[in-house]
C-alpha cells in the first residue's frame, strides 16, 4: 500500500508569473509598510480574560498604542455559552 505524504512533507516552490512593481500612489509592500499605518488602519485580536471590562481593555489598549480612536466588537461576554459548557 503506498504511503500519502504529509503536507509538510511535500516539497514546494514559488511560481511567479510576472514580477511588477508596486505604484506608490495605490499603497506599498507590506515589508515597506511603515508602523504607523499599522496602527492607524490595523486590528489588535485580543482574548480578553474575564475580570476587566470590554470598554477598560479598550482604555488601555488606546493609551498603549497613544491612538484616540478604538473599539470593541465580536463577543464580548460569553456567560457559559461556547465556552464548551452545556446550558441547562
Amino acid at each position: 500500500m503506498n504511503r500519502t505524504k504529509a503536507p509538510w512533507e511535500t516539497m514546494r516552490e514559488l511560481l511567479t508569473k510576472a514580477q511588477e512593481k508596486t505604484d506608490a500612489r495605490f499603497g506599498c509592500r507590506p515589508e515597506e509598510r511603515p508602523l504607523r499605518d499599522y496602527v492607524r488602519f490595523g486590528i489588535v485580536n485580543l482574548d480578553k480574560t474575564a475580570g476587566p471590562s470590554s470598554h477598560e481593555v479598550t482604555a488601555w489598549l488606546k493609551r498603549l498604542l497613544n491612538v484616540t480612536h478604538a473599539g470593541h466588537g465580536g463577543t464580548l461576554e460569553t456567560s457559559g455559552h461556547g465556552s464548551g459548557e452545556i446550558p441547562e
